[in-house]
């Protein structure tokens, strides 16, 4: 059917007053979302991560935050994720979590998918961090000193009658084997730290089985076998609530970590002690510089969170409610970080 030009005119008028009405009734400015999720082996699919909030909005940007798959890492999000959303004025809006491990962490931070990501490890995660340097900083360290390595229970090799007595170095381990079922229990198969170990079995020519499984499975063996007075060797690391709650001894490395450790060739290397950082979006700074301002003053010093990670242990609450009451208890603290 033809519309004739009068009539199509009033049409386009019409239309026009009535898009305006629309608009002046949702605010001028534009929105727009986020979405993100993680699919079961630890690859991010986030997309569009961080945006910008209407003005007349909520007036801040949604962010993600991605969290690894470790107990300290869950705690730091949160705290974090609840600072955000207890003070609006920092210029977030909502917040987001994404599990992660750490290689496809950095590749959504680095696509800008991811905003903000805890507990970066280093030197662990250094190659990652330095390929991703024009778009990613590291923002502030969280606490240093936390040790990583083998350990076995104190019984175990203390005393005469210990079962593995006279076992003091990993380089030591195949005249132990038996005693340690052939076996050194281990994390995520997607840490560093696991993959680490797994040329360290290699070279260091060690007759053991790599048991790789989750955070929670490598506790509640350690939690069974410790109870039970069992030998057991397993891979551990700082801050974690064990080293407060049993007696255990970690394992001499005959070759100190140094530079190099882990590159080409060499692998019969220690574990390096870490430092634990948070790392953040160059964009994040242009578009929420009062949060991203917030990031370099947080710190957790790391007897506080190994406290911290035994009370959560304790208690079985969740990782959001301890952040909850420990921003709660730590008001001065937190305002340190906000001003």
């Amino acid at each position: 059917m033809k519309i004739n030009r009068p009539l199509r005119s009033a049409l386009v008028v019409a239309f026009a007053l009535l898009a305006a009405l629309a608009l002046a009734a949702c605010g001028s400015g534009s929105s727009s979302s986020s979405s993100a999720s993680s699919d079961s082996g630890g690859s991010t699919t986030a997309s569009g991560a961080s945006t910008t909030a209407s003005d007349s909005g909520s007036g801040g940007i949604s962010i993600t935050i991605g969290e690894y798959s470790w107990t300290a890492a869950a705690v730091e999000t949160e705290i974090l994720k609840t600072i955000a959303e207890e003070n609006p004025d920092l210029g977030v809006s909502s917040v987001k979590t994404v599990p992660v491990e750490p290689a496809a962490g950095w590749v959504g931070i680095s696509k800008g998918d991811i905003d903000v990501m805890p507990e970066i490890n280093l030197p662990n995660q250094q190659e990652f961090a330095e390929k991703a340097e024009s778009t990613v900083n590291l923002v502030s360290k969280t606490y240093g000193g936390a040790i990583q390595g083998w350990f076995v229970p104190a019984y175990a090799v203390e005393g005469p009658n210990a079962p593995a007595a006279g076992l003091k170095s990993i380089d030591q381990l195949n005249e132990y084997k038996d005693t340690f079922g052939d076996t050194l229990y281990d994390g995520a198969a997607g840490w560093i730290t696991t993959q680490q170990n797994t040329k360290r079995i290699a070279a260091y020519n060690l007759e053991l089985k790599h048991s790789m499984s989750s955070e929670a499975a490598l506790l509640a063996q350690v939690v069974s076998d410790y109870e039970q007075e069992k030998p057991v060797l397993f891979f551990s690391y700082q801050p974690q609530w064990i080293f407060k709650k049993y007696d255990l001894v970690q394992l001499e490395e005959p070759t100190p970590y140094h530079e190099g450790c882990f590159t080409g060739s060499e692998n019969a290397c220690g574990i390096p002690t870490q430092e634990v950082w948070v790392a953040a979006t160059k964009k994040l700074e242009e578009e929420a510089p009062k949060y991203y301002a917030m990031l370099k003053h947080f710190q957790l010093p790391l007897a506080e969170i190994d406290t911290l990670l035994n009370e959560v242990h304790e208690s079985g609450e969740e990782p959001s409610e301890a952040a909850s009451k420990w921003i709660a208890a730590h008001k001065s603290e937190v305002q340190e970080w906000l001003s």
